[in-house]
């Protein structure tokens, strides 16, 4: 097992190029089963959990490559079962599930795995695959689903779920007739998985809303699409450059995508803005405390939470962070007052009190942002930090130590 070491106290100065969304690529890999011809994906970030899809995909049927940030699709004769030791480590893997039902009338997929952050059950996603006419069962942790040929219905989620929406959104897209999909997940990640089924021939209106209606066709072709890049990722490296006190410029940096985010950085003395050669961002004189609610898109998202907490650990003041969409994301908070923050968690909110230093301590990271929100601690802090366990940054960040050490940081990667 992996961890990194960060010498921290140098200023970041430079140029990052923004990789690819992981969780855009996931559910657009995951759509290629729903196709008949092959398919040429690129932009996909160079991450385990990729990796993980594409074993995946291939032992359901659907044959692909991996080469310098393409995946080459060939879908061929499709099998049902995703088996646990592949999905148990993933939670996106539950997406094969509505392609499986649209393409071939049945699924075995394993209930999914992934970050240890609270509780992210799939009965959105079974409630709406049953109004399209599925039958589900539940034996030995696998979810079994059957069905003769999905229809549209009319879908009003619980809540605005973005697997269930991807989910519903791909097997609408093959069902017969129309599919209505109310209170809908309006994240871009979702965008940008309807822009890939509309490339491949699918009828989709309302993608970006909160209701989206889906004509069925018989069937979708291949073609060539781009993932988009990833605002998580990005978002992390705007708070890199304020933590440290430096200087970067994003290349492809998802600007628009980013807003609730740029907004609250601002509000805390950073400097953003667009130019064209990239988005640049750099701390003002001081950091300032500031309140954050964790919403759905376009609220200010879950998974940056974590990063702008260790910001706000530097910050003049007291900032309040209400945690709103997975229960247990604080495990964090413990590792950060390690390096001497001064954070307070009371349910679901958490009360930061801004420290004038952080020193360096050894860590554990607990999930995938955490793991971020770790290491920028470090890249602020005096001494060196140990963020160990870092299997969970790799599932989310493509080469991040390599990226980071280009503008100035000084991190190496060892076996604990």
């Amino acid at each position: 097992m992996d961890k990194l070491v960060i010498e921290g106290g140098v200023p970041l100065t430079g140029v990052i190029e923004v990789s690819g969304a992981k969780n855009a690529a996931l559910p657009i890999l995951f759509a290629s089963i729903l196709l008949d011809g092959p398919v040429s994906i690129s932009n996909v970030p160079d991450l385990r959990d990729i990796h993980t899809t594409l074993k995946l995909l291939n032992l359901l049927g659907c044959a692909c490559d991996y080469q310098n940030g393409r995946v080459e699709a060939r879908p061929g004769d499709l099998l049902p079962e995703a088996p646990y030791d592949l999905v148990r480590t993933m939670r996106a893997s539950v997406l094969c599930l509505g392609p499986l039902l649209a393409r071939i009338g049945r699924a075995r997929v394993a209930l999914p795995g992934g970050c240890a952050i609270g509780a992210r059950p799939v009965d959105q996603h079974l409630k709406g695959l049953e109004r399209m006419g599925a039958s589900f069962q539940l034996e030995e942790g696998y979810i079994l689903g059957r069905c003769r040929r999905l229809k549209g219905a009319h879908i009003i989620l619980d809540m605005p779920t973005v697997g269930g929406t991807e989910n519903l959104l791909m097997a609408a897209a093959l069902a017969e007739g129309e599919t209505v999909l109310e209170n809908a997940a309006r994240e871009p990640e979702v965008v940008d998985l309807a822009n890939f089924l509309r490339a491949c021939g699918a009828q989709i209106e309302g993608h970006g809303t909160p209701s989206i209606r889906i004509r069925g066709v018989p069937t979708l072709h291949g073609g060539e699409y781009a993932v988009m890049p990833d605002r998580i990722e990005a978002g992390t490296f705007l708070v890199a450059a304020g933590i440290t006190g430096g200087e970067l410029l994003l290349r492809h940096c998802p600007f628009e995508e980013l807003e609730a985010v740029i907004l609250k950085l601002r509000s805390m003395g950073m400097e953003i803005s667009q130019t064209p050669e990239g988005t640049l961002a750099r701390r003002g004189a001081t950091l300032h405390a500031t309140d954050v609610t964790t919403q759905p898109y376009p609220g200010f998202p879950t998974d940056m939470q974590a990063q702008i907490m260790a910001l706000m650990c530097l910050a003049d003041g007291a900032g309040v962070v209400e945690e709103s969409i997975f229960e247990n994301r604080y495990m964090h908070v413990q590792e950060l007052n390690r390096m001497g923050a001064r954070i307070r968690v009371s349910g679901y909110t958490a009360m930061i009190r801004g420290v004038q230093k952080l020193t360096g301590a050894p860590v554990m990271a607990s999930d995938l942002r955490a793991s971020a929100s770790l290491v920028l601690a470090g890249l602020a802090a005096r001494g060196t930090t140990e963020v160990r366990r870092i299997y969970h940054l790799d599932r989310g960040y493509e080469r991040i130590e390599s990226k980071l050490n280009a503008v100035g940081a000084r991190i190496r990667r060892e076996r604990e």
